[in-house]
């Protein structure tokens, strides 16, 4: 099949989960011998001078990466007017691109791509499905108080609705977006994020020399990795980390990431004394999260939203103990007391109980450890959801469409009764 991607974050432009879920399946695909073309951006900041729009050719996948138009946007000033002036670019180069080629299927990830993506799929006369990573809602526990929000949530309402085919991460995912946008659960198909571990097998020296840089001897040490956002969680495991350190003193936390919510989190480690216990790393380079997840003797995942939860598949990747939270789709990735050791969202109490748990008794962690790691072949793996997406491409159809009213924005929680 003729397939074109659209996606916001691509390698490497990397923002968060995304990038890589849409440059493997991409990959995946294109080893199927499907005909792939991924339609993404430069980094945010450059313009056609310095980052003109290229097509290029990498792993089987032909990338077209648009450059920025001169407008002076700045994605965290003006999302919602940055945005429609990268799908203004998308829109030129794939008017461009479907003159000559055109695709089967046009398959749209996220809502920052859902104008070019419906502009497209219109402009070829071909179905367009979508993948719905997550929602705005869901971000802000259920509120929509703010014009962005209440801009970021029609957007995602039009894509699922205008959508031939819509796909979800997670059975988790597939009752929020039914519920959110008006659509029947039998009518989203649930297709899992995937894993490649070999990427995550590092030398042990340089493992050890991770443990030396970040750790302090034999005591423990605990790793967080992922964007910086409220609804990571991070806030809770900081302040869990006072009650961990009084049962197993010298316990060290690695922070690896960027967000919005750094500055804040730095604040509360402060506040609390803590900043010389908790390494606020930024964002690391593959190989070297790789060798800082081996090192670390549990990864800890207190997200209070989580549509999946990818983090814990390159963790059981690593073979590192796993303390994750309930939010999401990681209640359905992580099985307690098999695969890792799980919390309710915003449990301050029970993450501390579970770590220490899982330091207690190192062995019991390990062993779990190595049954998430062997579920990955076979659950997780990215042949398979090639596979399973491309049999959504097969059977989608271009529907008839008629026209979209706005859609009504709730005026109280959006996941009340």
């Amino acid at each position: 099949m003729r397939v074109l991607m659209l996606s916001w974050e691509y390698p490497p432009v990397v923002v968060g989960g995304l990038s890589r879920h849409v440059q493997a399946l991409a990959r995946y695909l294109a080893r199927q011998g499907n005909e792939v073309v991924v339609l993404c951006r430069h980094t945010a900041g450059t313009d056609a001078q310095t980052h003109p729009t290229t097509d290029a050719v990498a792993d089987g996948v032909r990338i077209i990466r648009v450059a920025e138009d001169p407008a002076h946007l700045l994605f965290e000033r003006d999302l919602v007017a940055w945005t429609l002036a990268m799908g203004h670019a998308m829109v030129r180069a794939g008017n461009s691109l479907i003159a000559n080629w055109r695709p089967d299927v046009v398959h749209a990830h996220d809502w920052l791509v859902a104008h070019p993506a419906i502009a497209l799929a219109e402009a070829a006369h071909v179905p367009l499905v979508s993948t719905l990573h997550a929602t705005e809602a869901g971000r802000h526990s259920g509120w929509l108080s703010h014009p962005l929000n209440q801009q970021v949530h029609s957007v995602e309402w039009w894509l699922a609705n205008r959508a031939d085919e819509v796909i979800t991460c997670s059975a988790a995912m597939r009752a929020e977006v039914a519920q959110l946008f008006e659509l029947s659960e039998d009518d989203i198909h649930v297709i899992h994020n995937g894993i490649e571990h070999t990427d995550w097998e590092v030398p042990q020296d340089e493992v050890a020399a991770m443990r030396a840089r970040h750790g302090r001897g034999t005591a423990p040490l605990l790793l967080f990795f992922g964007r910086l956002e409220y609804e990571k969680g991070v806030q809770d495991l900081l302040t869990a980390l006072p009650r961990i350190r009084r049962s197993h003193p010298g316990t060290r936390l690695v922070v690896a990431g960027e967000g919005r919510h750094l500055n804040e989190l730095v604040d509360q480690a402060r506040r609390a004394k803590l900043l010389r216990s908790v390494d606020f790393v930024g964002h690391l380079p593959d190989h070297t999260l790789s060798a800082v997840v081996a090192a670390a003797d549990a990864v800890v995942l207190p997200s209070r939203y989580e549509p999946f939860g990818i983090v814990a598949l390159e963790t059981a990747a690593a073979q590192t103990p796993l303390v994750s939270s309930t939010a999401g789709g990681l209640g359905e990735v992580v099985r307690h007391g098999r695969t890792g050791l799980a919390f309710a969202p915003g449990d301050v109490a029970g993450l501390a109980s579970a770590v220490r748990e899982v330091l207690d008794d190192p062995e019991a962690a390990a062993g779990r450890a190595r049954l998430a790691k062997s579920r990955l072949r076979d659950d997780f793996d990215w042949t398979g959801i090639a596979v399973a997406t491309e049999a959504v491409y097969r059977r989608t159809w271009l529907r008839p469409h008629p026209p979209l009213g706005r859609p009504k924005i709730a005026t109280g929680n959006a996941f009340g009764p």
